[in-house]
């Protein structure tokens, strides 16, 4: 039963970013559903996985946090293979979507897997520093503790945004302090569920991303991507067409808050 409600979070969980990343790029790549898919199905073995190494599923809690680290997992896998692996003609972006310098592509796909064996090295010290953290401060750390781990993830975020976006589209001191408090503040609300500081800390900046690509989505949806800034919409069927996916969106959303109200009153 366990795995079953796991696979359940993270079909959700899948579902959420699948649809944002559609709403946004369908005007311009349109909508196939084998990419729609995809988040779907890796969030959906993401979830039961983490349940199978020991995640705990205890309450309406536990399935907020299992939700958050499934999308962060979700989302740094597929950023990865985009970044570091995936060979894909870059003239149709704005903005290169693989691992660039100074706004140029690294054609080397050599180069580029060194860069991401290092950018993912780095992301597993971090884990490291915060499992030790906690060692260090127990099994009860105080808010400064979690503002100072839920942060770390979204310096890591702001940083390898900073490194894509700002030669093209120059530094944003908003923009690039937004992920690592949000984050923070994101893993203190976790925390309400989870005393494991790893687990508080990822679920925190997966719901940083989530929150932050729905404001973005949805907040402004005429504004594109900033990967497509300036190109002309190929499919502008979808204008329309992308509309029949929010009333999904929204109701994962209330599934999220319920759960999160649930939680709270220990049920």
């Amino acid at each position: 039963m366990e795995i079953l409600i796991a696979c359940a979070v993270g079909l959700i969980a899948g579902a959420h970013t699948a649809t944002w990343g559609m709403y946004k790029d369908a005007v311009h790549e349109g909508f196939e559903l084998r990419k729609y898919l995809r988040s779907i199905l890796i969030s959906g073995a993401i979830a039961p996985a983490c349940v199978l190494l020991g995640f705990p599923l205890a309450g309406a809690g536990s399935l907020v946090v299992l939700f958050g680290v499934t999308y962060v997992i979700e989302r740094a896998a597929s950023e990865f293979y985009k970044t570091f692996i995936r060979e894909e003609d870059q003239s149709k972006y704005f903005i290169p979507m693989q691992f660039a310098v100074r706004g140029r592509v690294v054609k080397s796909r050599r180069s580029r897997l060194l860069v991401g064996a290092g950018a993912a090295a780095a992301a597993a010290a971090l884990l490291l520093g915060v499992i030790a953290l906690q060692t260090a401060v127990g099994p009860e750390p105080g808010i400064v503790i979690l503002l100072i781990a839920g942060s770390l993830g979204g310096w890591f975020s702001a940083v390898g945004g900073a490194w894509k976006d700002a030669p093209i589209e120059g530094f944003e001191t908003l923009k690039f302090f937004r992920s690592p408090v949000l984050s923070a503040l994101a893993t203190v609300l976790i925390s309400l569920f989870t005393r494991n500081l790893a687990l508080a800390a990822l679920a925190g900046l997966g719901f940083t991303i989530a929150t932050l690509e729905t404001y973005k989505t949805f907040g402004f949806p005429s504004k594109p991507r900033g990967k497509f800034a300036g190109k002309p919409l190929a499919y502008p069927e979808m204008l329309e067409r992308r509309r029949w996916f929010v009333p999904l969106y929204g109701g994962i959303w209330i599934l999220i808050a319920t759960a999160f109200v649930m939680g709270m009153m220990g049920t």
